[in-house]
């Protein structure tokens, strides 16, 4: 389980397929601290760390992963959003983030807001989906590339969400632009009323 709260970008140093699977090899400032079999978010998908050598670790992505997420797209030197496990005894920053990536969505716009952006994306609607509680709701949370952010003006098929300078330095949002495919999660709580009205 994770909160959103992103502890950096590492940076893509190797990529290698294995038949289905892709295994990924990055670095980053806490690589030392990582162990074998942790889990660790990646632009918010949940991968265990399966290898550390000299700095650099990798975890594998299998089909079903990379056939929801954007991992597939990734490329040597991308920035990738990294957060550890979330630990029990502290605070829940940002929101209950499972790691399990439901689909992607496109950013559509990019518009600032004086000192501030919002970013627009675009996902797949599928009414079945949205039974199920794969939506957004105004001010609920939603989770982008892994960072655990607020709803604005969502529609059957889009939302809106609002970076501060903070957020857009601190996390790969500095890349993304009108086009890029990102990560999304919808909030576990939704799922869970969606499915208890359906019994």
């Amino acid at each position: 389980m994770f909160s959103g709260i992103i502890e950096e970008f590492a940076t893509v140093v190797a990529i290698k397929k294995d038949r289905e699977n892709i295994d990924f090899s990055l670095k980053c400032s806490f690589t030392n601290e990582l162990k074998i079999d942790q889990s660790v978010a990646h632009n918010g998908v949940c991968l265990t760390v399966i290898n550390i050598d000299n700095g650099i670790y990798t975890v594998t992505a299998m089909k079903e992963t990379l056939d929801r997420s954007n991992l597939g797209l990734l490329n040597i030197g991308d920035k990738v959003n990294v957060e550890r496990s979330m630990m029990m005894n502290g605070r829940l920053d940002g929101h209950i983030v499972q790691g399990h990536v439901d689909e992607t969505a496109r950013c559509t716009a990019v518009t600032d807001a004086d000192g501030s952006k919002y970013f627009t994306f675009e996902y797949k609607h599928d009414p079945m989906m949205a039974r199920n509680g794969y939506f957004t709701v105004d001010k609920g949370s939603v989770t982008v590339n892994g960072v655990s952010l607020t709803v604005c003006n969502p529609t059957a098929d889009s939302f809106q969400v609002a970076i501060i300078p903070y957020t857009l330095e601190h996390t790969n949002f500095c890349d993304i632009k009108v086009g890029s495919v990102v990560n999304i999660e919808f909030d576990i709580i939704g799922k869970y009323i969606a499915r208890l009205q359906q019994l």
